[in-house]
């Protein structure tokens, strides 16, 4: 099948917009997943609920998106040359993201992430660019809907996870299996072919937005795999440094200690107060003695809990000091 030309596909603004969009999203969400994760704020990026439900819908727009672009530029007809150049450029990014990952994170390396799922995807949603549009909505339903009434405790595992329908998620910097996520490019793939078969393609063709803002976001978004590729090593280059020298982990693990140490003290009917007194003095003892470790652990040497016991006895004389008056 021979390419089509360039002049006889035209070129949504909206959608490189919307691309651009996306990729700032990405972006400040990989910024807070970083500062997260060195400890410079105290938010559990990966895992808090409002934060999974801010990286999911990122992600969704993004292969929503995929399956806009892969209508737009092989909706008449597959350009396999210009296809396999930018798939190619994918898995190699895709391959470069995996071995980077397995030198920093070897626990939870990326070993099937975004641009590992767009390569993937990106394959299997070419037969619906040009089938009866039916097939693509049933298998978009199919492909989705599976994802919330099966799940088996095989999935669990790395060698079948990329699929989906797990059980509990494997450790992973980032995970996008087959189910439900290719059901999405899917949504996109139909919303294209939708638009472009109705009198609304011609009224976003003709949006073309002309401020400085609207130019950088279309920029962006034309770029969005290369700055996809990019800008984790950038924030990483300017975080890691910054973390090495201004130890943000020092603080944060102290102001857990201090909230926990308050909360169970006025828990058990200690003033305010007295209880700020109590943990600072607490405090102390697990930096004295470098017993963090062992704190966060659980895991006490019989040394260590001595420590401790006394640090316990000497915090409470300090805010009761009639526990240690002498008795007439």
């Amino acid at each position: 099948m021979t390419d089509i030309p360039a002049a006889a596909r035209p070129r949504f603004a909206v959608v490189d917009i919307a691309r651009g969009v996306a990729i700032i999203a990405m972006i400040a969400y990989h910024l807070c997943w970083d500062l997260s994760y060195f400890r410079f704020i105290g938010a559990d990026v990966g895992y808090d609920p409002q934060w999974v439900v801010i990286a999911r819908s990122i992600l969704a727009v993004f292969l929503l998106l995929v399956g806009v672009g892969l209508v737009l530029g092989h909706g008449r007809g597959i350009r396999w040359r210009s296809f396999w150049r930018r798939w190619a450029f994918v898995v190699a990014g895709a391959l470069a993201i995996s071995i980077a990952t397995w030198f920093a994170f070897p626990d939870s390396f990326v070993y099937f992430g975004v641009l590992h799922a767009i390569a993937l995807f990106s394959l299997l949603a070419l037969p619906f660019l040009l089938a009866p549009l039916w097939l693509p909505v049933v298998v978009a339903v199919v492909v989705i809907g599976l994802h919330f009434v099966y799940a088996d405790a095989l999935f669990n595992e790395k060698l079948f996870s990329w699929l989906g329908f797990w059980q509990v998620p494997p450790p992973a910097n980032d995970l996008v299996p087959v189910f439900p996520w290719f059901g999405v490019v899917l949504l996109g793939v139909i919303a294209t072919r939708l638009v472009l078969a109705s009198s609304l393609a011609a009224r976003l063709a003709a949006i073309n937005p002309g401020g400085r803002l609207a130019r950088v976001l279309a920029f962006m978004g034309r770029w969005s795999l290369l700055i996809y590729l990019l800008h984790q090593p950038i924030l990483l280059g300017l975080v890691y440094p910054a973390a090495a020298i201004l130890q943000p982990q020092i603080a944060m693990r102290q102001a857990d200690f201090l909230g926990s140490c308050q909360s169970t003290c006025e828990a058990g009917g200690t003033t305010a107060p007295l209880c700020t007194t109590y943990c600072q003095c607490g405090l102390k003892t697990v930096e004295d003695n470098d017993l963090w470790d062992a704190v966060y652990s659980g895991m006490l040497s019989a040394q260590e809990q001595t420590i401790l016991d006394a640090s316990n006895r000497q915090c409470s004389a300090v805010i009761y000091p009639e526990l240690t008056a002498p008795v007439d």
